[in-house]
């Protein structure tokens, strides 16, 4: 497959998903996922940290990460979770995926993977959410995806929506290069106001690699 032919399969991708009901959409390649910050640090660290956000499986370390031997690329969507639609995020019994965003967002995939499978031939591999479980760091996912930064906060920010975004990851057994890191972060010249409103003090024991150039706080 010529650079070309990459370079249309990932649009067509990329439109099908916004297509299929997801707000935004990306591609990451599995070789420049494996170098970002989250999974270079959780595999330095697995096994030391077992906070939140981590899940005990046995023989297998919080924080390690065993990717798939044929994933070569990953598909990232977001779906908008508005102010004033909170429900999104509401926990509902017997709802497949336990929210309505995480509902919308496997739907999408749902889709999707129909779609590449039956007309591309490209096999999909759908993630489980936790690391332990065989999932992958989405806000980096969606950093090499183009969909936003990591803002001081410690979140994906869009330029569309914000923080306020859901994410899911699934991988293909196609090499496709990663859509690319968007020129865009406003939180340069920001005094901070979401990290200093926090309740929960929840940046204040932050731990820092001057060598390595970034949080080791987990990003989940």
């Amino acid at each position: 497959m010529t650079a070309n032919d990459k370079e249309s399969l990932s649009i067509q991708i990329i439109e099908k998903a916004l297509e299929f009901g997801t707000s935004l959409a990306g591609i990451a390649n599995i070789g420049e996922l494996k170098h970002s910050p989250s999974h270079k640090i959780s595999e330095q660290i697995a096994g030391l940290y077992t906070g939140v956000g981590t899940k005990q499986v046995e023989g297998r370390k919080p924080g390690m990460v065993e990717w798939p031997q044929n994933a070569k690329s990953a598909v990232v969507i977001a779906v908008e979770h508005p102010s004033d639609a909170p429900d999104m995020d509401w926990w509902l019994n017997g709802l497949k995926g336990g929210t309505k965003g995480n509902a919308k967002l496997m739907a999408v995939f749902s889709k999707l993977s129909h779609w590449l499978e039956s007309k591309k031939k490209i096999k999909c591999i759908k993630l489980a959410y936790h690391i332990e479980h065989g999932g992958v760091f989405m806000k980096d996912t969606a950093v090499l995806g183009g969909l936003g930064c990591i803002g001081k906060n410690n979140l994906l920010v869009t330029p569309e929506f914000g923080s306020r975004v859901r994410l899911r990851v699934m991988m293909l057994d196609v090499d496709l290069p990663s859509s690319g890191i968007a020129d865009f972060d406003p939180c340069t010249d920001c005094k901070e106001y979401c990290r200093k409103a926090c309740t929960q003090k929840a940046f204040e024991n932050t731990i820092y690699s001057k060598k390595e150039g970034y949080s080791l706080c987990r990003l989940i």
